[in-house]
């Protein structure tokens, strides 16, 4: 059985979890999220934690009660605490700005580039380093990748837009060759 699953997922006193059927909706001071969890996990709220449970056994049931078990714990960080990722802007040049909700980012190319982030994300901007949060992970997680992609690294000098803590494998430049 799957040993992520298997943990039970503890509930803080400022999250309020509803079970309705296969429906969870969780509550707290950040937002609310619902989702339907699969049909061959089932899910108990006992005391102030919640445990997830394999009710019909199946080839990848196991791998599906992990995989719930994660989504729901990040329910519950995220509505608690939420996510957040952090962008740096490498390069002579580069530079970000907010005007409203829309991210206008300026990093070497003719023109400006502008994103529009989803409702339930936010970002901000502060000295080269955009901040993206939200409460659901994968949307954050998807923000963010998108951000890094209108530049990402390269591996000659570095420039373009990476992660905070990101590690960019340099590569050595072409070498002259002397002539004698």
């Amino acid at each position: 059985m799957s040993r992520i699953g298997k943990k039970p997922i503890n509930i803080p006193s400022t999250a309020d979890v509803e079970i309705n059927g296969r429906l969870v909706r969780v509550k707290g001071p950040k937002g609310e999220l619902e989702r339907k969890i699969r049909p061959e996990i089932g899910i108990k709220k006992e005391g102030e934690s919640l445990q997830l449970t394999i009710e019909k056994e199946t080839k990848k049931s196991k791998a599906f009660l992990g995989l719930e078990r994660s989504l729901v714990a990040n329910m519950v960080h995220g509505v608690t605490e939420g996510f957040e990722k952090k962008l740096e802007l490498h390069g002579v040049g580069y530079r970000a700005r907010t005007e409203g909700r829309t991210l206008v980012i300026e990093v070497g190319f003719s023109h400006p580039v502008k994103m529009d982030p989803p409702e339930d994300v936010s970002v901000e901007v502060e000295k080269g380093k955009i901040k993206v949060s939200g409460i659901e992970k994968a949307k954050v997680g998807e923000v963010a990748a998108k951000i890094r992609a209108v530049r990402p690294p390269e591996p000659y000098k570095g420039k373009g837009i990476r992660y905070e803590g990101e590690e960019i494998i340099r590569k050595e430049g072409k070498k002259a060759v002397g002539t004698e």
